[in-house]
């Protein structure tokens, strides 16, 4: 079991979750794919901790943040998307992009209408065409962040069924669907707005924990461990 949702922490209580991790000598691991570090014993994990992107963890977890770190995010729904670009934590470039996709009627997208019962009707084959530059551009505009910047690290948020469409345009993104480098950003986006990618990547930038009910055994004894009132404004 788990306990609960991943909570921002400070970088002292990450510290201090190190520190009790080798006293009892437990094992720690880097996640490269999700970019986190794991703190287990002999038979399962005990914590899962998001650290900001812009930092790499040494053997023992301490980390240690990337001299020259080019980051770009991209981030899609149905309809509306946003892609944007950082380097060393300030945003350079953004875009918002939108396209008519949802049928008005039953709120449901173009794609998704036409893997149940579409019809080849104008509106539908406006909408399915509105679809398919929708993710031209968003590709255009990831493939001129790749000619321009040395991208260290991308960061996706796409639902599945959104997947083949991206992938398969016509202008592909600048990477593939298991680049070593490419990650799935790991909280909720409900509307890549220009908002939404500001809030983002500011959680990225953060130190985000997960107990297993064994793990909260063992960690939740450290002073305020068990909250998430930490100065979310803490910059790295």
């Amino acid at each position: 079991m788990i306990s609960g949702n991943p909570k921002l922490i400070s970088l002292e209580k990450y510290q201090s979750l190190l520190e009790v991790s080798h006293e009892k000598g437990l094992l720690g691991s880097f996640d490269l794919a999700k970019h986190q570090w794991e703190i287990s014993d002999s038979d399962t994990w005990l914590a899962k901790i998001s650290i900001p992107w812009n930092t790499s963890p040494n053997e023992q977890g301490h980390l240690q943040v990337k001299d020259d770190f080019h980051l770009g995010l991209v981030m899609i729904r149905a309809g509306i998307a946003v892609t944007g670009y950082f380097h060393n934590g300030e945003m350079l470039d953004h875009k918002v992009f939108r396209a008519y996709m949802v049928r008005q009627k039953q709120g449901k997208s173009q794609i998704k209408y036409l893997k149940t019962k579409g019809k080849s009707r104008a509106g539908s084959r406006l909408r399915l065409g509105e679809s398919e530059q929708f993710f031209e551009e968003i590709n255009e505009r990831l493939q001129q962040y790749e000619d321009n910047y040395a991208i260290s690290t991308w960061g996706i948020s796409c639902g599945k069924t959104l997947w083949p469409y991206f992938f398969g345009s016509d202008t592909p993104p600048p990477f593939s669907k298991k680049a070593e480098n490419l990650i799935s950003i790991p909280f909720h986006v409900q509307q890549p707005d220009f908002e939404t990618l500001q809030s983002i990547h500011k959680k990225l930038n953060g130190i985000h924990l997960t107990l297993s009910e064994k793990g909260q055994g063992i960690f939740g004894q450290l002073d305020g461990i068990d909250s998430n009132k930490v100065d979310e404004d803490e910059d790295w």
